[in-house]
C-alpha cells in the first residue's frame, strides 16, 4: 500500500500557506503521496467553535512572529496580509474545482502566493480575476465551476468530513489516522512515515 500524506487546508491560512511550500519535498523524500483536502476553515471553525489564533491579540502577534521564524526556516517570503482575514470560500470552491486536475495545484499556489506573499486582495474579485488571469486561468469558465452545485457540494463534503474526522483547524494533515494539526508538526509527519 503507497503511503499518503492528507493535507487538509485553507487558503486564508498562512499556517497552510507553510505546509503548502514543504509538502510536496517531504512526501517525495518519503516516497509518499500528497492528497490535497481544500476545505473552508470558516465551516470547520463553525463547527468546532474554534477560532483564529488572530482573535486573541497577543497569540495573534506571537503566532505572527512565530510563522515568520518557520519561513526563514523554509527559505520561503511569507508576508501578512493587511486583508486578513478574508472569506475564502469563493477561492476554495475553486480549488475544490481543479482539484484532481493539471489546474489545482497552479491554481492554489496563485492564490497562495498572493495572499501571502504579495499581499493581494483576495476577498476582491476585481483583484481575484486580475491575479487568476494573469496565471492563465479562464475567468468565466472559473466562474461557472465555483457557481456549480457539484463543486459547492464537493467543499462542502470535504470540509464534513474533515470535521468527522477530529480536524479543528488548517493545516491538518493524516498519515493514516494519526492526525498532525499545524505546519510546525512537519517533523511528526515525517517520522509517521517512517
Amino acid at each position: 500500500m503507497t503511503k499518503q500524506i492528507e493535507f487538509f487546508f485553507d487558503v486564508g491560512s498562512p499556517a497552510s500557506y507553510l505546509a503548502w511550500t514543504q509538502l510536496p519535498g517531504l512526501a517525495q523524500r518519503h516516497g509518499a503521496e500528497l492528497v490535497y483536502q481544500p476545505m473552508l476553515l470558516g465551516g470547520v471553525f463553525k463547527a468546532t467553535g474554534n477560532s483564529s489564533p488572530a482573535t486573541v491579540p497577543a497569540k495573534g502577534r506571537y503566532t505572527r512572529e512565530d510563522f515568520q521564524r518557520f519561513a526563514r526556516r523554509y527559505g520561503v517570503p511569507l508576508n501578512h496580509s493587511p486583508f486578513f482575514p478574508i472569506n475564502t470560500m469563493q477561492l476554495m470552491r475553486g480549488a475544490a474545482a481543479y482539484l484532481g486536475t493539471e489546474q489545482f495545484v497552479p491554481y492554489v499556489d496563485a492564490v497562495f502566493q498572493a495572499i501571502w506573499v504579495q499581499e493581494q486582495d483576495m476577498g476582491n474579485p476585481e483583484v481575484v480575476a486580475e491575479v487568476l488571469g494573469r496565471s492563465g486561468f479562464d475567468m468565466a469558465e472559473l466562474q461557472e465551476k465555483i457557481n456549480d452545485p457539484a463543486v459547492k457540494d464537493r467543499l462542502r463534503q470535504i470540509t464534513e468530513r474533515a470535521i468527522e474526522r477530529g480536524v479543528f483547524g488548517a493545516p491538518t494533515m493524516f498519515v493514516g489516522e494519526q492526525m498532525f494539526f499545524g505546519q510546525d508538526r512537519l517533523d511528526f509527519v515525517a517520522e509517521a512515515l517512517g
